[in-house]
């Protein structure tokens, strides 16, 4: 536990080891106690799981039982480590087969071009400062994640100017990428061609860089926040004023009556470029491909 928690200060944010830390103190710990992982059979094993399900009231998804079979296992290899057990000693594993969790609600493409056409004039109609300051920095935000996929919150809110750069591959091809740092660790992704267009808006909106370009700003690679108000402010979240954009826009809910967030806008960008052929799947997250796609 102290391991985990050493690794999660040194990250300074939410990450897949703040779940297994959470499924060790509230499952495991309570259950098996002081018990021996060497001394424990298949028996006590489904036991377990029995137990942690009429804690959990109802029939655990996939993804839930991923991550309590995810953490069991961080903590038999952690303790293979630090020599408490052989690795050849045969501890059972959890099972990682649940109830089929229910898709994300998305967006349709004929929704995402309703949703990119109404924003375009919903962004006027602030009543006040904030408001004013609010709407045009949200649909910037989720265009920025229609054109890239990055996760929303974290990720998203974590990205300064200095993240942003212009990069040419071997073929000559020069596309503008994105470093993003969050759940699953730092990466690149690719932004579609549109996601210039944004980041001129977002540019021309900072007091702070309106003495230089963009170009500039990317290249001397400023350290401000690309999600910020005129000021400089960072809103602590958009969840509120993305729930009225759907409430206004009437794109709130889907056809089978889910209600859409701004995750919809992730899952989005994977389903559509799954449709154009345009990503390849990496167990057990999508990756763009290392390319352009116009949108």
């Amino acid at each position: 536990m102290a391991e985990l928690r050493q690794q999660i200060d040194l990250r300074g944010k939410k990450t897949s080891l703040n779940d297994y830390v959470s499924v060790i103190e509230r499952y495991f710990v309570p259950y098996f106690g002081e018990r021996q992982l060497e001394e424990l059979t298949h028996t006590d094993v489904r036991e377990f799981e029995l137990w942690r399900d009429r804690q959990l009231v109802r029939r655990p998804k996939t993804s839930t039982l991923n991550n309590f079979s995810s953490a069991w296992n961080r903590l038999i290899a952690t303790a293979v480590e630090r020599g408490f057990i052989s690795e050849r000693v045969p501890v059972p594993k959890l099972t990682s087969r649940g109830e089929k969790g229910r898709a994300r609600p998305g967006f349709t493409e004929e929704e995402v071009t309703q949703l990119l056409d109404y924003m375009e004039t919903w962004q006027h109609r602030g009543r006040t400062s904030v408001e004013h300051e609010m709407r045009p920095l949200l649909r910037d935000y989720v265009e920025i994640l229609l054109y890239t996929g990055m996760r929303h919150g974290t990720e998203a809110m974590g990205i300064c100017w200095q993240h942003i750069e212009w990069h040419t591959d071997r073929t000559g091809v020069r596309y503008l990428r994105f470093w993003v740092d969050g759940k699953t660790g730092g990466r690149w992704l690719i932004a579609k061609h549109r996601a210039v267009t944004v980041l001129e808006r977002l540019h021309s909106r900072q007091r702070a860089l309106l003495a230089e370009t963009l170009e500039a700003t990317l290249t001397q690679r400023v350290k401000h926040k690309l999600f910020a108000f005129s000021t400089g402010y960072q809103p602590p979240s958009l969840n509120g004023t993305f729930r009225r954009l759907m409430r206004d826009s009437g794109l709130l809910k889907t056809a089978d009556g889910q209600n859409r967030t701004l995750y919809s806008l992730r899952h989005t960008y994977a389903t559509l470029e799954l449709l154009r052929g345009e990503v390849c799947w990496r167990r057990p997250k999508f990756e763009p491909l290392m390319r352009v796609v116009p949108i």
